[in-house]
């Protein structure tokens, strides 16, 4: 959507989503852009991939899920100049737009400008918001199958959570965050047939929680990739123990055996 010929113009807000989009001119009949046709559209930023006034004010408005129309007077769109050779000057234009999801970065944007020693004096609740949020980007990523970029994401989470805290109330809800995203890095290392690594995320997974059925699942899983067998049979058999009734746990077993 963005084009070198078009203006700009400041964010409004720092958000990532995920857009299905189709721009029409000469009574609406008329397709100039559009990326109906991929699969997985890609996530773009407000006021950086998405710079169009109208689309931005637009999008602020819509929530996941919705489908809007936006006709966009030129002061809104390509503006007097138009973009040629697609927009002639001066061009109403008509979008339809579907938003699929959404994520707010600004937090962590800002967070990221911020020095160490500024980071250090943040509220924890704000820490664990901006590691969320990054833990936020590396699900979307995952679940888009973009794998490394997945795992940068729940590392760069992990990055800010190495504060600790004399407090055992707050360090135990640093250790929360923690947990997820060791077992997320896990399972993205085995998704990346990484196993050595998705065994190492596993076992601090446990280091935090000794009983936590899925990190003993995803060690037994990495461990078997590796044909450690007695070590992923104990793994597995530990988590079985936890959750009996767990397909996936009795499924891995029964691939052992």
């Amino acid at each position: 959507m963005k084009s070198n010929c078009c203006f700009s113009l400041p964010p409004l807000l720092a958000l990532g989503s995920t857009v299905k989009y189709s721009g029409y001119l000469e009574n609406w009949n008329k397709l100039f852009c559009s990326n109906g046709n991929s699969k997985y559209p890609r996530l773009m930023k407000l006021g950086k991939d998405i710079t169009l006034l109208g689309l931005e004010i637009g999008l602020l408005s819509m929530t996941k899920g919705e489908v809007a129309l936006f006709v966009l007077t030129p002061e809104y769109a390509y503006g007097q100049r138009g973009c040629p050779p697609s927009i002639p000057p001066d061009t109403m234009v008509l979008f339809k737009v579907e938003v699929l999801d959404f994520i707010d970065s600004e937090e962590c944007d800002a967070f990221f400008e911020l020095s160490s020693e500024q980071r250090d004096r943040l509220p924890l609740e704000k820490v664990l918001k901006v590691a969320a949020t990054e833990r936020e980007f590396g699900n979307y990523f995952f679940y888009k199958q973009c794998f490394k970029i997945a795992k940068d994401r729940y590392k760069r989470a992990l990055s800010i959570l190495g504060r600790s805290s004399s407090s055992k109330a707050e360090q135990s809800q640093i250790n929360a965050s923690k947990l997820l995203l060791f077992l997320n890095l896990s399972l993205t290392y085995l998704k990346l047939e990484r196993a050595d690594q998705a065994l190492k995320y596993g076992e601090l997974a446990l280091e935090m929680d000794q009983g936590n059925a899925k990190a003993l699942f995803r060690c037994g899983q990495a461990c078997l990739y590796m044909r450690e067998y007695s070590k992923s049979r104990d793994f597995l058999a530990r988590a079985q123990r936890i959750q009996p009734f767990n397909r996936d746990i009795n499924n891995e077993l029964k691939k052992l055996a």
